[in-house]
């Protein structure tokens, strides 16, 4: 059996370990050496030693924590001490097997890098998790800030386009960052509509902000930002124009704010429709009912942000919307569609500064 790295198993610590074990099933891949790239990139960026194992099992050993494994087809993962961030290139149905951690799927071989990011982040920044439901999608990773009663409360709702195969590890770099702000961050996952219903979804989020309502008094309720990136950029603001007492502030990043529009552009090869379950054409009342844009004025704080390189139908959509109510602040900044979800990006800056404004103490 073929290793890169080190080539061997070492014990599990106490202190998290900087080495990370991948197992990649050799018929997975076409070409070894762009998948053992993109890992050597992935890891770097996290100051990780990747060892990469090309192997049609998982061998017996120690391993330093949770491992990434790719595998080809059925995977037992429960005899696996500390667990698994599964990963298929190809959309598949989840696994919610025993000692499966995470289980990114449906992003190519792109996936790698995400299931590195993954598991960096549990790792050396673990959550605590809560269910608000009985799916194991109803649930909330919720991180604290050291010694900091009362502190704010930042809510982070994923986007992908209503799709199953993005998740809530979208958000994590901004939850670390919100906590090491002195931010209580609750980075929820919902039902998404292409594996249940768009109900289910709204439903979800819904219930999610319920649970932040009643987290206990260490927080402080009049304090609550909702961050929504792309889709959760629609579910914030949408839920914000239900229910205002939810949330003190709203922030859409990069958010799909005019689903009217965005069905007539068949954007992302027709999500709206696949989400809302038809045209507008022919749902005008869950259009309206569902679409940001049709429910100005908001009342409460709302801040709309989009980078100038985004998709341009984006950066439309965003700014109709604060044209369409003059207390929206509209915030741009150089970047693409992810930098608005970078916590090390010129524009992430800018919304912290609208956003720690609003969210001093009263």
């Amino acid at each position: 059996m073929a290793a890169r790295g080190s080539g061997q198993y070492r014990r599990a610590v106490d202190a998290p370990s900087t080495r990370i074990t991948i197992v990649v099933n050799p018929s997975t891949v076409r070409d070894r050496r762009t998948a053992e790239d993109l890992v050597d990139r992935a890891s770097a960026r996290r100051n990780l030693t990747a060892d990469v194992f090309w192997s049609d099992t998982v061998p017996d050993g120690h391993f330093d924590g949770e491992i990434i494994v790719v595998p080809a087809g059925p995977f037992d993962a429960s005899e696996l001490k500390h667990g698994v961030v599964r990963v298929d290139f190809g959309q598949c149905p989840a696994d919610r097997s025993d000692g499966v951690h995470v289980h990114i799927r449906g992003r190519g071989l792109e996936g790698l890098r995400f299931a590195i990011e993954s598991l960096y982040h549990r790792r050396f920044h673990p959550a605590t998790e809560i269910h608000y439901g009985e799916h194991p999608e109803q649930r909330i990773e919720v991180r604290l800030p050291d010694g900091n009663d009362h502190c704010p409360t930042a809510v982070l709702v994923h986007g992908g386009y209503w799709r199953s195969r993005w998740a809530l590890d979208l958000m994590d770099a901004l939850a670390v960052d919100l906590t090491a702000r002195g931010y209580a961050t609750w980075n929820v996952e919902y039902r998404r509509p292409d594996e249940h219903d768009w109900a289910a979804t709204t439903s979800d989020i819904a219930s999610a902000m319920t649970v932040v309502q009643n987290a206990p008094q260490t927080l402080d309720s009049d304090r609550v930002v909702m961050f929504g990136h792309s889709a959760g950029g629609q579910l914030v603001t949408r839920l914000a124009a239900d229910a205002p007492e939810m949330a003190s502030v709203t922030v859409s990043l990069a958010g799909v704010l005019d689903l009217r529009l965005a069905d007539e552009r068949w954007l992302s090869e027709g999500a709206v429709a696949s989400a809302l379950g038809g045209r507008a054409d022919n749902l005008a009342d869950l259009y309206d009912r569902s679409s940001p844009i049709e429910r100005v004025p908001n009342a409460g704080s709302t801040i709309v942000v989009c980078a100038v390189d985004d998709d341009p139908n984006l950066l439309e959509m965003t700014r109709a919307y604060a044209a369409a109510d003059s207390s929206v602040t509209l915030v741009e900044g150089p970047g693409g569609h992810f930098h608005v979800v970078d916590p090390t990006s010129e524009i992430w800056a800018r919304v912290m500064t609208e956003v720690d404004v609003r969210m001093r103490p009263r």
